[in-house]
Formats: structure tokens, C-alpha cells, sequence
């Protein structure tokens, strides 16, 4: 048979697990605890050695290995090249704020979705990740850093609404009272688009973060960075953002990657605040993080800012965002880059 990763089981399941083996219920609630502490096996003194040396035997325990760790010099961003037991790596980045700190994590090893800036796309989709493996990258890092997480972005590689049950599962897990306990409103979920996953995330997690990686004003620019674009129209993307809007009564923030010459344009703006204006948005510009082969450059400071002045001056929320990480590759964007 087959061992189940032991972060994949939610509070009930270790119940049931627990009293499977003939033990009382609430030494499944322990297990969980611990876990949610990255910890060892061994080290879960209060669980009878009998129940961990058959849990030892019909569970894979381990935590993803550190296999690169890498810090920048700059503003001290930590990013991880992690690896599972069947040799699957993902990229996980662990950054600090004034806020707090953050972790973004990776849903899939590789991506199929193709947008033409982003280097974690280069080699497509290799497999997704459960929803375990992706609570073990946060528990990884915090193990690494000795330090305690406070937000978790699901933006590294992968498209998480592509891995829609797992990520489901994560954040079932990382918010359960009994374990880690983080609020969901401390959670945010990036996807290029897939439209019937964002009309069922309302449903879902309406109290976690959505943000949407728009990166064009229009149809036209969308469909020729983004390949999501051919199957799901601009249009068609703004109705189910707008519906998501009004049944969660929370903002969704748009990710726009300040491309040179392609959609940094003060009529690119101007396009832009007359789509988003007087509804509950926000938009984040992101000086593109360059990567080699795509033919794309960052939009100029100038550019920037004046794009950014054109959507404030229409009323659409604006910030640009700071950019963490781009000495070790760990910028938006950049992850598997090498």
C-alpha cells in the first residue's frame, strides 16, 4: 500500500486514522498539532510509542529538503529550492515586511499556462502538489528561518486555480483551529484567470485574498502575453471579477506587470481606469522582473509613475509594488529561472 503524506490529513482524518489503530480520538488532534509545528515523529512526546511506530510505518513523514537556500544581499529575502521524497522541486520565497512576514509558496512543479513573461512556465507543467506538500513548504521555511509566518501568498510556480482541490485542501489545513491557525483573511490566492474556479473561489473561501494577473488594458495585449486570454475574452474575465465582487463584498487586486512598450502607455492607462473605475479593485503595478529570452524590458520609473497618477487621478486604488528578491531570481516572475 501506497504511504499517505502525513501534512495531507485534516483534523477528523487523524481522528478517524487514530482511532483506526484502536487509540481514543483526541490522539489524532495531537498528531495534527504537532505537525502544524513541523515537527518529527519522535519528537511528539505525548503520543504512545505503540501509535507512532505503526503512524512511522504506513506514513510518509518527511518534510520537504532544503536542496538551495539562497539570501539576498539587498533586503534579505531568503528563497528556497525545496525538494519532496520522489525528487519533485518547487521554489518557495520567504520575505519580511513591516506587516509581518510572508511566505510565497508554489502550487504545481512547473506551470502549462504559458504567459509569455514568466520563466516558471519555460518547461510546462510537471505535476501538481497536494495540498499537504504545500502546507510543508510554509512548515519548511518556518523551520529554516526559526521564524513565525503571518501571510501566505500562493503565487510562486504553478497556477493554483489548476490545482483547484489541493489548494482547497491547503487552506483548510494551514486555517484549522488545531494546527497553524492562519486566518484566512491573511491568505492570498494569484491566478492568471480561470473563470470558473474564481466563480467557485467566491463560494469557497470568500474571506481569502484573490488577485487576478491581468498585465493588459485590453483583449488585443492580453491574448498576445497570455495565452488563458484565447479561451477565456477580456470581457468575459471583467463580468466574473465584477460577479465575484458583489457576492464576497470584497476587492480583487489586479497584478499589472509594467511591460516597455507593450502596456505602459498613458492611453494603456487611461483604457485601464475607464474599465475599473467605480467598482471594488485594486491595482498593483509591477516593474516587470526581466528574464532572459523573453524579449521583454522593464517599464522606465517615468512610465511608471505617470501610469500610476492617470489611475489615481480616475479614482482606481493604485500602489506599485516593491520589489523583493530580484538579486536571487525570487521576484514576481522569476521563480525557476534558473
Amino acid at each position: 500500500m501506497e504511504q499517505r503524506y502525513v501534512f495531507d490529513l485534516l483534523p477528523a482524518e487523524w481522528k478517524e486514522a487514530a482511532e483506526a489503530y484502536g487509540e481514543k480520538g483526541f490522539r489524532g488532534k495531537q498528531i495534527f498539532g504537532w505537525l502544524a509545528k513541523g515537527a518529527e515523529l519522535p519528537e511528539m512526546s505525548n503520543v504512545p510509542k505503540r501509535l507512532r511506530e505503526v503512524l512511522m510505518e504506513d506514513y510518509e513523514w518527511h518534510l520537504p529538503e532544503v536542496v538551495i537556500e539562497q539570501t539576498s544581499e539587498t533586503d534579505g529575502t531568503k528563497k528556497c529550492l525545496l525538494e519532496f521524497p520522489d525528487g519533485s522541486r518547487v521554489e518557495s520565497v520567504f520575505m519580511k515586511y513591516h506587516y509581518g512576514n510572508s511566505i510565497c509558496i508554489s502550487s504545481q512543479v512547473g506551470c502549462r499556462m504559458g504567459c509569455t513573461f514568466c520563466a516558471s512556465t519555460r518547461k510546462g507543467l510537471v505535476r501538481s502538489l497536494s495540498g499537504g506538500e504545500m502546507l510543508a513548504e510554509v512548515l519548511a521555511m518556518c523551520k529554516l528561518t526559526k521564524e513565525e509566518i503571518n501571510h501566505v501568498v500562493i503565487m510562486g510556480i504553478g497556477e493554483p486555480f489548476d490545482n483547484y482541490e489541493s489548494l482547497s485542501r491547503f487552506l483548510q489545513l494551514i486555517h484549522a483551529p488545531e494546527g497553524y491557525n492562519l486566518s484566512l483573511r491573511n491568505i492570498t490566492v494569484s491566478t492568471c484567470g480561470l473563470l470558473p474556479e474564481i466563480a467557485q473561489f467566491a463560494e469557497d473561501f470568500p474571506q481569502v485574498n484573490l488577485a487576478v494577473s491581468l498585465h493588459a488594458p485590453n483583449d488585443e495585449i492580453r491574448r498576445r502575453t497570455m495565452p488563458i486570454a484565447r479561451k477565456y475574452p477580456y470581457e468575459q474575465l471583467m463580468d466574473t471579477c465584477r460577479a465575484y465582487t458583489e457576492k464576497t463584498g470584497r476587492r480583487i487586486t489586479f497584478e499589472y506587470a509594467m511591460i516597455a512598450g507593450v502596456n505602459d502607455g498613458d492611453e494603456h492607462a487611461r483604457e485601464l481606469a475607464e474599465l475599473l473605475g467605480g467598482w471594488l479593485t485594486h491595482v498593483n503595478l509591477i516593474p516587470l522582473n526581466e528574464v532572459e529570452g523573453t524579449g521583454y524590458a522593464k517599464a522606465k520609473e517615468d512610465r511608471i509613475r505617470s501610469f500610476s497618477r492617470i489611475l489615481e487621478h480616475a479614482g482606481v486604488a493604485v500602489t506599485v509594488r516593491r520589489t523583493l528578491g530580484s538579486d536571487i531570481d525570487a521576484a514576481c516572475g522569476q521563480l525557476r529561472l534558473r
